[in-house]
C-alpha cells in the first residue's frame, strides 16, 4: 500500500500521464490538493519558464526561451501519449495534463524509482540535465531570432527599447538619421548595453547583466562623438582576448573606440574602449555607423603645417613632438608637413611665402615666442592677400580662416595655459585632433603711424618692461635669468611719469572686477561680439556710436607699471594670472595702472598674483576695460642712467626713484619706443582650443 500510495502521489504531483485526481484528494506528504494544473519543476530545466506562476494560480508563459524551444518540444514528444495537449505548441507530447491535477507541494520532491513518472510500468527516460551557463549562451548565439532581438535594437528617443532587427531606415544609410542604435556587447569582460544617438551625437554604454538592454544607471559611461578620435577594427585573435571568458566565445568580433578621457587639472588623455560581440555583421554595422558620424565632423583638420622651435625652453620641442604628438596625429589619420626652424623669424618668412590654401591649420611647437612668430606670419600674410594696410591704426583687419595649434614646449607657455588650462602636450594635441575652435582678440601696437607688433597676452611698461629688457642681457643664465632680473627690478623700484588716454569698452558685458573668468562657451565673449558688430554696422551707415564721438578718458601721474592684458595671462606660477576676469574674445583688454607706492605695498600687490585674493583691492591700483588706449611718457630734462640700486641713494626719495623712460614688454619681446597706440581687434585669430572647462570657485581670502 505504501508503495502504491507513493506511486499515485508521484503521478498526481507531476501531472504527467496521470489520471485526473478528484477534488479533496491528497498529494504527497498528506497535503490537500485543490484541482489545479502543475508544471513539472526542475531547477534550470529548459521549460521551467517562471518560478511563481505555480503558486499564484496564473497560466504559464505563452512561449519558452527560443534557445531551447526545439529541444524541449522534441523531448516532450518522446514521452507524451497521443491525444494530449502541449503547452509549447508542439502537436505531440504535453508537459501538463489537460485534466485537473490535485494540488501538491510548491516544490515537489524529485521522483525516485523507474515507475515514479506515471502509473504505467514503462521505463521513461531520465529528464535532461539543466543546461550550463556556457551552453545557454551558445544557444542564444545560434538562434537567429535571439541574436537579432536583444543584440541590436533601433528605437526612437521617446520609446523604450524593444527587441527587433536593426534595419536602416529607407534612404538613411546604415542607420536612420533620427533613430538611435542599441546593442548588447561586451566591454572589459562585462555584458553592457551600448547606445548611439545621432541626434545628440552621444555614445553610451552601461552594465546590463540581465536579459535585454536595461536602464542606464549611475555607472553608465558616455563619450560625445565629437571627442572620438578614431574607430578601428580589432584583431579577434589578438592578445586582448587570450584569457578568461574570451575563450568561451567561439568567434569574438571586436572594434576599438579611441576617445578623449578627462584627467585632473584640465588634462586630456587618449583612452581606448573595446567592444566585443559574437556577430561579425553587428560589429561591422557599428564600425560603419561610427565612421559615418566621424566623417560628418567637417571641423577636423586633415593636413597641417607644423613649425618646431628646437631651441625654445629647454630645447625639447622636437622630442616632445616625435614622442607625444606625432603618434596621435598618425592615429587620427592627420598628415603633417614639419619644418624645424633654424633662425629667428624663420616661421614668419615661411608663412609669407607659402601657399596656405592646402592646409587646414598651423601648429607651433615651442613657447610664447614661437606662437608670436607664427601669429605675425599668419595675420600678416592674410592682410597682404586681402590688400589691407597694416600700418594704418584704424584699419579693419581681416580674420584668417586657418586655426593655430600650440604644443607647449617653452619656459612659460602663457597663451596655452590661459586657453586650455594646462601646459600638457598630449592635451593640446587632442584639442587639435578633435577640431576645437576658440576665437581670440589681437591688439595691434603702432608708433608714429607704423606697426610695431601684434600682442595677444601681455603688453607691459615699467616693471615688466624692465624685467624683459634686463633678462635679454643675461641669456647665458638660462631660465633663472627671469627670477634674477625680477628681483633686481623690484629692488630698483623705478617709477615712470606719463599720460594714459583710453577709450572705454562700452560694448562689453562684464567688468574687470566681477570675478567671472573666461571659460569654455563664454557668454560674455559671445554677447560682446554681437554688440560690437551692431556698433560697427551703425558706424558704417553713418549713425551714432562711432569712435569720433565717443569720449576718451585721460589719466596722468607716476606709475610703477602699466599693463594691458588681452587674456588672464595665467601660468603655473600664477594660476589666476594678471587679470583673472579678462576675456579672450570680447573685443577689449584690461588696462591695469599701478601708481607710485612703497616697496612693501608693491610686494603685497605682486604676492596676490599667486593666491585667490583680489589683486585690484588697493588704493594705488586702477583697472579699466578698454578697446583703445595711448601712452605718452613725460620727457625728462636730463637723461639719467639707471645705476644698480639707485633708490637707496640720497638723491631720490626712499619710496621710489623716478626714471626717464622704460621699455615695453610685448609678449616677451622688447619694444624700445615708449609712446604707443594700441587697438584691440575682436576675435581676429582662432586657436585649436576649447577654453578652460568648468568654473572653479575661488577660495575666500581673509
Amino acid at each position: 500500500m505504501g508503495r502504491q500510495r507513493r506511486r499515485e502521489g508521484g503521478a498526481s504531483t507531476l501531472g504527467v500521464l496521470g489520471p485526473a485526481a478528484p477534488a479533496g484528494a491528497r498529494g504527497p506528504q498528506g497535503r490537500p490538493s485543490q484541482g489545479r494544473n502543475l508544471m513539472p519543476h526542475v531547477t534550470g530545466h529548459p521549460w521551467s519558464l517562471h518560478r511563481d506562476w505555480r503558486c499564484k494560480g496564473e497560466p504559464p508563459p505563452s512561449e519558452p526561451e527560443p534557445c531551447c524551444r526545439a529541444r524541449a518540444s522534441a523531448w516532450s514528444s518522446q514521452r507524451a501519449p497521443a491525444g494530449t495537449r502541449s503547452v509549447l505548441g508542439s502537436p505531440r507530447g504535453p508537459l501538463v495534463s489537460p485534466r485537473s491535477v490535485p494540488r501538491g507541494p510548491l516544490r515537489p520532491p524529485r521522483p525516485r524509482g523507474r515507475r515514479a513518472y506515471g502509473v504505467t510500468q514503462r521505463r521513461w527516460p531520465r529528464a535532461p540535465p539543466a543546461p550550463s551557463r556556457r551552453r545557454r549562451r551558445r544557444c542564444r548565439r545560434r538562434d537567429p531570432a535571439r541574436l537579432q532581438g536583444p543584440l541590436t535594437v533601433p528605437r526612437s528617443s521617446a520609446s523604450a527599447p524593444q527587441p527587433g532587427r536593426a534595419e536602416p531606415a529607407p534612404g538613411a544609410g546604415a542607420m536612420g538619421a533620427a533613430e538611435p542604435l542599441l546593442s548588447v556587447l561586451w566591454v572589459k569582460r562585462q555584458r553592457c548595453a551600448v547606445s548611439l544617438d545621432p541626434a545628440r551625437a552621444l555614445l553610451r554604454w552601461w552594465p546590463s547583466p540581465g536579459p535585454g538592454a536595461g536602464v542606464p544607471g549611475e555607472d553608465a559611461c558616455s563619450v560625445p562623438v565629437a571627442e572620438i578620435i578614431t574607430v578601428e577594427e580589432t584583431d579577434r585573435h589578438g592578445k586582448h582576448y587570450s584569457g578568461g571568458k574570451w575563450q568561451k566565445m567561439e568567434t569574438p568580433f571586436a572594434f576599438t573606440v579611441h576617445c578623449v578621457k578627462r584627467a585632473r587639472r584640465h588634462r586630456w588623455k587618449c583612452a581606448q574602449v573595446t567592444f566585443c560581440g559574437a556577430d561579425e555583421q553587428l560589429c561591422h554595422l557599428w564600425l560603419q555607423t561610427l565612421q559615418e558620424q566621424l566623417d560628418n565632423l567637417t571641423c577636423r583638420p586633415k593636413h597641417l603645417l607644423v613649425f618646431i622651435n628646437p631651441f625654445g625652453g629647454k630645447g625639447r620641442g622636437k622630442r616632445i613632438y616625435e614622442r607625444k604628438v606625432a603618434p596621435l596625429f598618425a592615429l587620427a589619420a592627420i598628415t603633417a608637413e614639419v619644418i624645424v626652424t633654424e633662425r629667428a623669424n624663420h616661421a614668419k618668412e615661411t608663412l609669407y611665402e607659402t601657399d596656405l590654401d592646402k592646409y587646414d591649420g598651423i601648429v607651433c611647437v615651442g613657447g610664447d615666442g614661437m606662437f608670436s612668430e607664427v601669429l605675425h606670419g599668419l595675420v600678416g600674410s592674410t592682410q597682404q592677400s586681402a590688400g589691407v594696410d597694416q600700418d594704418e591704426p584704424r584699419a579693419a583687419l581681416v580674420p584668417s580662416r586657418l586655426r593655430i595649434g600650440i604644443i607647449p614646449a617653452g619656459s612659460t607657455d602663457c597663451v596655452c595655459y590661459s586657453t586650455v588650462g594646462t601646459n600638457d602636450a598630449e592635451t593640446s594635441a587632442l584639442h587639435i585632433i578633435v577640431g576645437d575652435s576658440l576665437a581670440m582678440d589681437v591688439s595691434s601696437v603702432h608708433h608714429n603711424g607704423a606697426l610695431l607688433r601684434y600682442s595677444v597676452s601681455l603688453l607691459g611698461y615699467g616693471f615688466y618692461g624692465d624685467i624683459i629688457q634686463d633678462s635679454e642681457k643675461k641669456r647665458w643664465m638660462g631660465l633663472i635669468r627671469y627670477d634674477f632680473s625680477g628681483l633686481k627690478t623690484f629692488l630698483s623700484h623705478h617709477c615712470y611719469e606719463g599720460t594714459v588716454s583710453f577709450l572705454p569698452a562700452q560694448h562689453t558685458v562684464g567688468s574687470p572686477r566681477d570675478g567671472k573668468p573666461c571659460r569654455a562657451g563664454c557668454f560674455v565673449c559671445r554677447q560682446s561680439k554681437q554688440q560690437l558688430e551692431e556698433e560697427q554696422k551703425r558706424s558704417l551707415y553713418g549713425l551714432d556710436s562711432s569712435e569720433e564721438v565717443e569720449e576718451w578718458k585721460v589719466v596722468g601721474g607716476k606709475f610703477l607699471a602699466i599693463n594691458s592684458a588681452n587674456m588672464s595671462c595665467a601660468c603655473p606660477r600664477s594660476p589666476r594670472g594678471l587679470s583673472p576676469a579678462a576675456h579672450l574674445g570680447d573685443g577689449s583688454c584690461d588696462l591695469i595702472l599701478i601708481r607710485k607706492c612703497s616697496r612693501f605695498n608693491f610686494l603685497r600687490f605682486l604676492v596676490r598674483h599667486t593666491n585667490q585674493c583680489d589683486q585690484f583691492d588697493f588704493t594705488f591700483v586702477e583697472v579699466y576695460r578698454v578697446k583703445r588706449f595711448q601712452f605718452v611718457p613725460k620727457q625728462a630734462d636730463e637723461e639719467e642712467g639707471k645705476q644698480g640700486l639707485s633708490p637707496i641713494c640720497s638723491q631720490h626719495s626712499p619710496c621710489c626713484c623716478a626714471a626717464a623712460s622704460s621699455s615695453w614688454n610685448c609678449d616677451g619681446e622688447v619694444l624700445h619706443s615708449p609712446a604707443l597706440e594700441v587697438r584691440v581687434h575682436c576675435q581676429l585669430v582662432r586657436l585649436f582650443a576649447r577654453g578652460i572647462e568648468g568654473s572653479p570657485k575661488p577660495e575666500p581670502c581673509h
